[in-house]
């Protein structure tokens, strides 16, 4: 501290500046000065310390440890090997993603998510999309319908003369990854005559499965060229037409909350159920045959690419593969049942063009999405999806055009469910992994061949209410028959119902007989009259899921 006496002029401002001290450390140390401004000629001014100045040092923050190897997500969904999960016995094993196995998985996660119960999935083919096709951005209306890599898919049709259509997806998801969302109900008095289920706990799963695929008949909202033909076809007889039903997730982003997998498939109930529980996911695991123990269900014997053969042992195995893969392990492991592999049930098919005048239809002109459902006394279904390429198309633009193509037209017509159509495997065919064949026996019946004609009717009435006019090859109509199993609607091959010489499994989907052995895929469906069966199988899995938590709480 320093004193110095003020001349002239001088004010602490002044000072505090001539020194180089701040003035708040002046003004403290001078409280007999009221103001740094004022003229303090012959006043002792206290001059404190200069500070010390900082001495300025780079300061280098550690490097943070590099991220461990593990600590990367080595897949979008985790997954665990065949090898891994025999050495666990599950209360719960699915065989089969599709919607079935999706949909019961997610319902198990569901009802156990506290429980501590041990949950399993595996599926034969590989991870190989996170989504569905039609999520991808690259992937327009035009390619999403032939985009079919040929190492997921099994032309199976190729070698079945009888079923020449078919084919089948194994991959993660199955066949709902490549699927047209479409998800109709199978009316009610179809479920009436045929089901052992009532119509009213029906209408509760139907709930809850449209819930959980994001079912809505908004796809088409707003769309004129949708608004204007229903309007036509409601004036001219087809009454009960309607929006087509989609399972696509049109919610707005709320609360940060994206709905990125517009298209449902069953990848979406994958991530539902690991948001409430961890279950054991196996991939590329091809499910051989079906074990038992004392006539109850004990595990699957599985085997991989390598052919390596594992037992994965189970309270409760849900068969899942669809409605002939299903039905063809179950005969391979000696399962019992009159009625497994029969009844195999699809729909008639056809597929025509028409070309809609959209010149005084008011743009945006949207997108075309109409479905007729069936009657009592209407056995088939009709369905309209356009126009072009662009019912669900990402980013091309969309020309303005006076006249539109339409060539997903389709008729389905309602197909008898017979025991004389059916899957069934020949000892002396087998496939890479040593297991014998599927095989199929169907065709139409005359009454089938009836409804096939009514529909090809329908067509030119639908048509002619529409106002569209059908393409012509060769001067016929271009209304074409796609060939048996074309359609992908196989079902009723492990038929529910509470007679065991004509269904294979109880009301509950559990193969009578064996206790805990369940299907909950298209198989058990008894009977689909002309609507696409997804959904259906979706709702039915999830109650088949209810009594398997009923049984085992």
């Amino acid at each position: 501290m320093r004193f110095y006496i003020a001349r002239g002029e001088e004010t602490l401002y002044g000072i505090s500046l001539r020194y180089g001290i701040g003035l708040d450390r002046m003004m403290s140390a001078n409280p007999h000065i009221d103001r740094p401004d004022d003229t303090i000629a012959g006043q002792t001014v206290r001059i404190p310390s200069p500070e010390t100045p900082l001495t300025r040092h780079r300061v280098v923050a550690p490097f943070c440890p590099p991220l461990p190897e593990t600590d990367f997500l080595h897949n979008w969904i985790p997954l665990t090997t065949a090898e891994r999960m025999a050495e666990t016995e599950y209360d719960a094993l699915i065989v089969g993603s599709g919607a079935g196995g999706g949909a019961a998985l997610w319902r198990l996660c569901e009802r156990w998510a506290n429980a501590g119960k041990r949950i399993g999935i595996i599926e034969r083919g590989p991870q190989y999309l996170p989504t569905h096709v039609s999520n991808i951005a690259t992937i327009d209306g035009n390619t999403f319908r032939i985009y079919r890599p040929p190492e997921i898919t099994d032309l199976i049709g190729d070698r079945l003369p009888q079923y020449s259509g078919m084919k089948l997806i194994y991959a993660l998801g199955g066949r709902t990854i490549l699927w047209g969302a479409i998800t109709p109900r199978i009316p009610d008095f179809e479920i009436a005559l045929n089901w052992p289920v009532p119509v009213h706990e029906m209408e509760m799963y139907y709930n809850i499965a449209e819930e959980v695929m994001t079912v809505t008949k908004s796809y088409t909202k707003d769309s004129s060229i949708t608004r204007i033909l229903l309007e036509r076809l409601r004036d001219n007889g087809f009454r009960n037409a309607d929006d087509i039903p989609v399972a696509a997730d049109l919610d707005q982003t709320q609360y940060g909350r994206v709905h990125s997998n517009v298209f449902f498939s069953t990848i979406v109930l994958l991530a539902r159920a690991l948001g409430l529980r961890p279950f054991d996911l196996a991939v590329d695991t091809y499910c051989a045959e079906v074990l038992t123990e004392g006539g109850k269900a004990r595990g699957v014997r599985v085997m991989t690419p390598d052919k390596r053969s594992y037992i994965i042992k189970a309270k409760n195995v849900v068969m899942s593969a669809g409605a002939l893969q299903t039905p063809r392990i179950l005969l391979n492991s000696g399962i019992p049942g009159k009625a497994i592999g029969r009844y195999l049930t699809n729909h008639s098919y056809l597929v025509s063009t028409v070309f809609v005048d959209t010149r005084h239809f008011p743009e945006p002109l949207g997108v075309l999405g109409i479905l007729v459902p069936e009657l009592e006394d209407r056995p088939y279904q009709l369905q309209l999806q356009g126009p072009g390429g662009y019912f669900n198309y990402h980013y091309e633009p969309k020309p303005v055009r006076d006249e539109w193509i339409v060539t997903d037209f389709y008729a389905s017509g309602k197909v008898e469910s017979r025991y004389e159509n059916r899957v069934y495997v020949d000892p002396g065919k087998r496939d890479a992994f040593g297991m014998p064949e599927l095989q199929v026996s169907f065709s139409f019946s005359e009454k089938d061949e009836q409804i096939v004609q009514r529909m090809y009717e329908a067509v030119f009435r639908a048509s002619s209410a529409m106002q569209l006019r059908l393409s012509m090859v060769g001067g016929a109509p271009a209304i074409c028959r796609l060939p048996p199993g074309a359609d992908n609607h196989e079902s009723g091959t492990c038929r529910m119902g509470d007679d065991p010489n004509t269904s294979a499994t109880n009301r509950f989907g559990q193969i009578h007989g064996v206790p805990g052995l369940y299907v909950a895929d298209t198989s058990v469906l008894p009977s689909i009259g002309a609507a696409n069966p997804t959904l259906s199988a979706a709702a039915l899995a999830i109650r088949t899921a209810d009594d398997i938590v009923s049984r085992l709480p």
